[in-house]
């Protein structure tokens, strides 16, 4: 094991610390460890170059990362970069966001910005936003979700990838994970921050009739013989192929109530 695998588990055993705001957590957590952060979780973090190789951007693209962190994931769209419009990498922790600005040097279309996902937006609406293993770390992941949608242009595509645990009984066609897996998964990251939820799957499925969707086991690092649930799901709003400029059709998009205090309203997209 090197040194920089021993700083990342040791904060990982020590968990991400219970008091503070959301931003302050993360940087207590993840700045102790964010110059190995990349090295470590190449090995825990799986299906992000799939997401890539689905999402595919066009050239012209304009694309939002929510939940950014190192920015490592620019390195899965390997040639298509260059060819994108305008990127913004949008995060809350600062450790990871300088580790984002020192990989991006030099890249015109690329933008960090500290902000929070459920409450920032572009300057204009985008054809793609994505969360690579943020989804589950955002504790008003409703509102991540809702915000999301709202930035995107008709026929504008959500993709996210994560860690998860199914619901107890899936709809026909989905994995169905047992007793012991749900339990344990939750309560594994959920030490670190990381809270793995089935409804998160069911509220996407519910949002974006028009997706594809991955589900899918991963091992982990220094637990043999262990796998870890995780999906990837890129889904589709109504509107046909996102259009730009002005005379583009608004677009309501049918959303899921979550219960008191955690309802996603109907969005209109203009």
């Amino acid at each position: 094991m090197g040194q920089g695998d021993a700083q990342v588990l040791l904060r990982l055993v020590r968990g991400q610390p219970r008091s503070g705001s959301h931003a302050e957590r993360l940087q207590a957590f993840y700045g102790p460890q964010a110059q190995h952060y990349d090295t470590f979780r190449e090995r825990l973090l799986h299906g992000r170059d799939e997401l890539m190789e689905l999402l595919a951007p066009e050239p012209g693209t304009e694309v939002v990362e929510l939940g950014a962190g190192t920015g490592r994931n620019l390195g899965f769209l390997r040639e298509r970069l260059a060819e994108i419009r305008n990127i913004d990498l949008v995060d809350l922790c600062p450790a990871l966001l300088e580790q984002a600005r020192r990989r991006t040097r030099g890249l015109p279309n690329v933008r960090v910005i500290e902000a929070d996902a459920v409450t920032y937006r572009p300057a204009g609406q985008v054809d793609l936003v994505y969360f690579s293993y943020s989804l589950t770390m955002i504790p008003d992941w409703a509102g991540a979700l809702s915000n999301a949608l709202a930035m995107l242009r008709p026929g504008g595509r959500l993709g996210v990838v994560d860690f998860y645990v199914s619901e107890p009984a899936p709809a026909p066609g989905l994995a169905r994970h047992g007793t012991l897996t749900r339990w344990f998964w939750p309560r594994w990251f959920g030490h670190d921050g990381v809270r793995p939820n089935p409804a998160h799957l069911t509220v996407l499925r519910r949002l974006l009739p028009e997706h594809e969707l991955r589900e899918r086991l991963a091992p982990v690092p220094y637990l043999p013989g262990v796998r870890v649930p995780y999906y990837v799901f890129v889904g589709r709003l109504p509107g046909g192929c996102a259009g730009r400029g002005e005379g583009a059709a608004p677009t309501t998009v049918p959303t899921l109530g979550l219960g008191p205090g955690r309802g996603i309203g109907t969005l209109t997209l203009e």
